[in-house]
């Protein structure tokens, strides 16, 4: 290998017939795919010079995993060649694998590449090979430092030039059968409430309104308005209340148990709504939030149970900010902090969120500032508990960001603040700030969900409940790079044992529709192939993850609320049992994800991250069952039939089929 190398080196090419040589890193790079980053031209994902295993290259392409580039050879390619490793200026423990398929069979697998590995060759007969597809994986334990180099990668071509293409397109299938007439009651089954607090629940119903509500065993204090299926009042005493919700129209009735549990204990269930970051950014405004609860109720995502409209960031003052309406003073007199021009009222803002039947969330940094450079809490955490309270919200994200100066000792912290200085990171010290507000929070007199976002740092999700906490990103943003939500999703199962009633591993946000633009505005249709868009909604819901849409809530299409509002699929999530769904790996392209559920079924998730589709296959002895199962599709509503032993279904590239599977006699 190393005599090879040395001739590569100083021959620079390789070795070629009087064929056209055709180098891969002067074709459109436009076309790749992934992890992070963009793909670079003669040189590593960092802009440094290719180097493999101390071996450096004059040309290629560096991209980043999980990668995917699909070319279509035009009939004239006849070698695939390149030199290939994981790229010495990662700097860090990445993991990887180079896969080369033509027309969805295997032509060369690298196997797992690792840092200081020599390089690996590459030579591919491409005869007879329509498409090509040059692949990197993350070897199946995340992304992180995991710089892939195609050196010295080329094609031997006599006739016409291979060309780079888009990932083979999907047609928009719709799923779900659209709601029948007759009422059909959704939602959880389980809620959870604190004592004399207020009280506001929207029942979600499906069918033609209008209609009529009633319910029986209903506590003293909460009452039913019986045209919008609002109750409202004040949470009962301590205990668990049994209560039973009807709906009827000239179509039908329905029934629905619901079980409302006062305690301590909030989010029984995992929260669902919608947040505006990742279409608006540091540009939402009151009336956009109240769009996206208009919205909400009209498009009939209410009625399958999403509740919260959350503002992000950005609806305070900021010191300085490229709009001057969102500058000014951080707090008034009294030490209130002071919305910016677009929020000209937070209690009317909530009002009308409440008058829906709705519940509002808020946002705010335990810094001196937020993410995006707005005011903080940072010594005035409980006067905003006290203001949030005031304004009528009824969920806070807490998020990190400038705190981490505070931390570390970079920036003065009175001495009752633990921090770690120069040292190592502290568990008290991530701790500190949040146990600091989730108490305020319960000493509030209104249910605050409290969601912990901090991007996993000191295994948040071993003590976010102990805090006070309801739900906690397990990780950074999902952000752009939206092609990695199977991993980012088999990352945060592997912390499902911490999961359960009340607390929540929270990967980010459902990401669909009409999303991102960044900051100066432009979202655009969600990148993902329809497929993708199924599975990425199915991850979510096995895992029992919190269902908040950040979307463009004004351009939602039939297609996306066909992903966001199947009532059986987001059952799955709001499973009372509150499991989060164990992970049993079939292969490096297929995986099962199993659900335990309330009722004694289960459900399955049979997934494909390959590019090609796949025949799946569950085992009885692998999901812990037994017997006669009947099995349902999910997204399809459709019950399949009986099986017994293994049941196989057809995955699409990067999809899934979701089912429930049933024991029967």
């Amino acid at each position: 290998m190393k005599c090879l190398i040395a001739t590569l080196l100083l021959l620079g090419p390789l070795a070629a017939s009087a064929s056209e040589t055709v180098w891969l890193d002067t074709l459109d790079l436009a076309h790749i795919r992934q992890g992070y980053g963009t793909p670079q031209i003669d040189r590593s994902i960092r802009e440094t010079p290719l180097s493999i295993g101390g071996v450096r290259f004059r040309r290629g392409v560096g991209t980043h995993a999980k990668s995917t580039l699909w070319l279509d050879l035009a009939g004239g390619a006849k070698r695939f060649e390149a030199m290939v490793g994981l790229d010495d200026a990662a700097n860090g423990p990445g993991s990887i694998e180079f896969k080369v398929l033509g027309d969805g069979r295997s032509l060369f697998h690298s196997g797992v590449m690792r840092p200081g590995n020599a390089p690996k060759h590459v030579d591919v007969s491409l005869a007879g090979i329509k498409t090509l597809l040059l692949e990197v994986t993350d070897a199946g334990d995340g992304i992180g430092y995991d710089h892939a180099d195609w050196a010295q990668a080329r094609f031997i071509v006599n006739g016409r030039s291979p060309r780079t293409i888009d990932a083979p397109g999907e047609e928009r299938v719709i799923l779900t059968p659209k709601p029948r007439p007759a009422p059909r009651l959704n939602g959880p089954t389980i809620y959870g409430c604190r004592p004399g607090h207020p009280f506001i629940y929207r029942i979600p119903a499906q069918g033609q309104r209008p209609m009529v509500f009633s319910a029986d065993g209903l506590p003293d204090g909460l009452s039913l308005d019986s045209a919008s299926g609002i109750i409202t009042g004040n949470a009962p005493p301590r205990g668990k209340y049994r209560v039973t919700l009807h709906a009827a129209n000239q179509f039908g009735q329905s029934s629905r148990l619901f079980r409302i549990v006062s305690s301590d204990t909030l989010a029984l269930t995992p929260p669902m709504g919608w947040n505006h970051w990742y279409a608006f950014y540091d540009r939402v405004t009151d009336e956009i939030v109240r769009q996206a609860a208009d919205v909400m109720v009209s498009s009939g995502m209410a009625d399958v149970g999403y509740q919260y409209v959350n503002i992000d960031d950005c609806w305070m003052n900021s010191p300085h900010n490229s709009d001057p309406l969102r500058v000014g003073p951080l707090r008034d007199a009294n030490g209130t902090l002071i919305p910016n021009h677009y929020f000209p009222d937070m209690k009317a803002l909530t009002d009308y969120i409440h008058a829906k039947g709705l519940k509002a969330g808020i946002y705010i940094s335990p810094g001196p500032l937020t993410c995006g450079g707005f005011a903080g809490s940072f010594g005035h955490e409980a006067h905003d508990a006290r203001t949030f309270a005031d304004w009528g919200f009824d969920f806070l994200k807490y998020d990190w960001c400038s705190y981490g100066r505070i931390a570390d000792g970079q920036d003065p912290a009175p001495p009752n603040y633990p921090t770690w200085g120069k040292g190592p990171p502290t568990l008290a010290g991530y701790m500190y700030p949040y146990q600091l507000m989730g108490n305020l929070l319960k000493e509030q007199d209104r249910d605050i969900v409290f969601n912990l976002c901090q991007y996993g740092m000191g295994n948040v999700w071993e003590w976010g409940a102990k805090v006070g906490g309801n739900c906690w990103r397990t990780a950074g943003d999902l952000g752009f790079e939206l092609n990695r939500f199977f991993e980012v999703a088999l990352k945060n199962a592997e912390h499902r044992a911490w999961s359960r009633p009340g607390g929540w591993n929270d990967p980010d946000y459902l990401q669909i529709g009409w999303i991102g633009g960044g900051h100066a505005g432009g979202a655009k249709p969600c990148p993902l192939e329809p497929t993708e868009q199924y599975a990425y909604m199915s991850l979510w819901a096995l895992m029992a993850a919190p269902l908040v849409y950040s979307g463009d809530m004004s351009k939602l299409d039939d297609f996306t609320l066909n992903i966001l509002c199947n009532p059986e699929v987001i059952d799955v999530d709001q499973d009372a049992l509150g499991q989060s769904a164990a992970v049993a790996r079939l292969n490096d392209s297929t995986f099962l994800m199993v659900k335990d559920l309330e009722d004694g079924s289960k459900a399955v998730g049979l997934f494909n991250q390959g590019e090609f589709a796949a025949r799946v296959t569950v085992p009885w002895s692998v999901i812990g069952v037994s017997g006669k199962q009947e099995v349902r599709d999910l997204w399809r509503e459709k019950d399949l039939g009986f099986f017994e032993g293994a049941f196989t279904a057809e995955v699409p590239r990067r999809g899934v089929v979701l089912a429930r599977m049933t024991p029967r006699p």
